[in-house]
């Protein structure tokens, strides 16, 4: 039996424990992993840890009903994070806390905890990736643990792994990408005709941008996104402030127009290149030509694009974004654990 400790149960807590109950049975049956939820902790919703392993099914009824994991009428309740993860027994942590690309959050402490304790660490958390990636891969190595991150960027649709694992062989030269669903929407439904405001309006509306939509129209949830990529992709040591960054807050329907009438479309692009032999990056609005896979790219969808020794251009499109989405990217990576 796999034990697992979820810290945060916040959207993505959540999807992961939605989607666990739907398909615990399915990975026994198709991979041989016996996935057990030990323990919860999050900020807001509770705290709960059963050694024998959480019913997923009471747990997600009774939380819907009381907004709590403590609604759960067995286990030890009351724990904080910390507590959790040295005391809960559980093989796999899985890291789902908020992000902060300052200070790497309190994910940051909680992996370092985990990973010193050689548990294996799951996260979706952008900050502790985008930080400390170095240092929590050699402490995890060094602990005979495992450090997998492929929901932080694109969430479910394979990004970090397509390029650790299946391009394995290919050199990285580079990567271009739409990684940030908001933004995309927000382009998109300019070139319907809409402007910034109302369309921002809109994504808000749609629970697609937060109230506070910085993180997203500025460019720093790319930011980190990108960071995190070209420093496990291609070898690079880049922080945050090392990234060039312009937001969209900036783009007129005007600009929109020209774009149209020269057959392109104005995307926010994340990028990494080498230069004189460094690992450079950046994000910001670009004009696509439309003979480009990413100028096709709508919505709240995500693609990258690899440039590689080997295959050339390698182009991957998918959700992006979301709590059952972000599940699947943990639930991947779990199995890869396990494996």
């Amino acid at each position: 039996m796999t034990k697992i400790a979820l810290i945060g149960f916040g959207v993505v807590g959540q999807g992961f424990a939605r989607v666990l109950s739907q398909k615990q049975q399915e990975l026994k049956e198709k991979y041989g992993l016996d996935a057990q939820l030990v323990a919860i902790s999050g900020r807001s919703k509770g705290s709960l840890m059963v050694e024998e392993g959480i019913d997923l099914g009471s747990l997600l009824t009774s939380f819907d009903k009381y907004g709590t994991v403590e609604s759960y009428p067995t286990g030890t309740k009351g724990l904080d994070s910390i507590q959790t993860i040295k005391e809960s027994g559980a093989d796999v942590v899985i890291e789902v806390t908020g992000t902060n690309l300052e200070t790497g959050g309190a994910g940051l402490p909680h992996i370092r905890e985990a990973l010193g304790l050689g548990k294996h660490v799951i996260t979706c958390n952008k900050g502790p990736a985008a930080l400390a990636y170095s240092e929590l891969k050699e402490l995890a190595d060094a602990n005979g643990a495992k450090f997998r991150i492929e929901s932080t960027v694109m969430a479910g649709t394979p990004a970090v792994n397509l390029g650790k694992e299946a391009l394995a062989g290919n050199k990285i030269l580079g990567f271009k990408g739409i990684i940030n669903g908001t933004t995309n929407f927000i382009l998109t439904k300019m070139g319907e005709g809409g402007d910034y405001d109302a369309t921002l309006k809109e994504a808000q509306e749609l629970g697609y941008a937060e109230a506070d939509p910085a993180g997203d129209v500025e460019g720093w949830d790319a930011v980190g996104k990108v960071v995190i990529l070209a420093n496990t992709l291609m070898g690079a040591n880049l922080k945050p402030t090392d990234v060039e960054r312009e937001g969209i807050t900036g783009i007129t329907p005007v600009m929109v127009e020209e774009a149209k009438k020269e057959g392109m479309k104005i995307k926010l692009i994340a990028r990494a290149y080498l230069e004189d032999g460094a690992v450079k990056a950046k994000v910001s609005p670009e004009s696509m030509l439309l003979t480009d896979p990413l100028a096709n790219v709508n919505n709240t969808m995500n693609a990258l694009t690899f440039t590689t020794d080997g295959l050339h251009e390698v182009t991957v499109i998918g959700r992006g974004a979301g709590g059952v989405e972000t599940a699947h990217g943990i639930i991947s990576d779990l199995i890869a654990i396990y494996r």
